[in-house]
């Protein structure tokens, strides 16, 4: 058997292979299709100090090769995630990454300290939120800001912490360099890319919120393109996302430069995606006559 583990930041995972944020719940939703201990890590969906309500329906809108959503992060918030999910997460032999949100620095370093004595593995910092009190522009497209959050965190933060990356941005590799300066110690990467789409029967727009955020298929070759010019700009780990359907799609992201990656989308047309990955990477390594997964990590130049 091919070597399948990898390390982020210190966290060895028994293979690279995790779940995307808001597309797997908290592990609950997807337990009775995917047996969670053969996954890497599960990365739950964003919790917010306080519960958050989320935008207004209609919320999802199917287009060519993926999805819009505009959930609006809606969560229970940080007391019931620490009361309900960790315990039922601990059940399983798989890494916990916590997905943080927030609206203010204020709000994810109180959900970082909180998360400081509970037993999750790794923080995933959501910087693609509306920073309220910088008239709503994401945490994640201006470099200052972002760098000013991730070193902010980093006082708080007692696991590993991954800064999530949102691609509506002119240069990607600037936003990674300003996590890496802000003490990031993974980054992960990408975020949907924002959309609209329109019903022209009723003359509206598909999304309560006008805009959302694009998934699917029809965004990997951007995320993979991301993956690799972040990979030639940084020194930290990189977590690959974006359209990953199948083993194939995963190992494009291994062989740009990601040490793990995460399932999205593809959870909500098949739940069995994530298993299925793991699979046919552990095949392919073996057809391949490759010993170690680390070996192709990076290896196209």
């Amino acid at each position: 058997m091919s070597k399948m583990s990898v390390n982020l930041a210190g966290v060895t995972l028994k293979n690279p292979v995790m779940t995307a944020s808001g597309t797997f719940g908290s592990g609950a939703e997807y337990s009775e299709f995917v047996d969670l201990n053969n996954l890497g890590a599960v990365v739950t969906k964003g919790v917010a100090n306080v519960p958050w309500p989320g935008n207004p329906t209609p919320r999802v809108a199917e287009t060519t090769g993926g999805m819009l959503n505009a959930i609006g992060l809606q969560n229970p918030g940080i007391d019931v995630f620490c009361e309900r999910d960790i315990p039922f997460l601990k059940k399983f032999d798989t890494k916990i990454i916590v997905n943080v949100c927030g609206k203010t620095t204020e709000d994810y370093c109180e959900v970082v300290e909180r998360l400081g004595n509970e037993p999750v593995d790794m923080l995933e910092i959501n910087v693609s939120c509306p920073n309220v009190k910088e008239g709503g522009i994401a945490f994640g497209q201006n470099p200052r800001a972002l760098e000013a959050i991730t070193r902010e965190v980093k006082k708080y933060a007692r696991q590993p912490v991954i800064m999530k990356l949102s691609p509506n941005v002119t240069d990607i590799t600037e936003m990674a360099r300003a996590a890496e300066a802000g003490g990031a110690d993974v980054v992960s990467l990408i975020n949907t890319i924002t959309g609209m789409k329109i019903d022209i029967n009723r003359r509206t727009f598909a999304l309560a919120n006008k805009t959302g955020g694009m998934s699917g298929p029809a965004v990997k070759p951007v995320a993979v393109r991301m993956v690799y010019q972040v990979a030639n700009a940084v020194k930290i780990p990189i977590i690959g996302m974006g359209g990953i359907a199948s083993a194939e799609d995963a190992l494009e992201f291994i062989m740009a430069g990601a040490t793990a990656v995460s399932v999205g989308t593809a959870n909500f047309i098949n739940p069995y995606t994530t298993q299925e990955v793991v699979d046919g990477m552990a095949a392919f390594l073996e057809r391949q006559k490759v010993e170690d997964i680390n070996e192709l990590i990076g290896c196209v130049k």
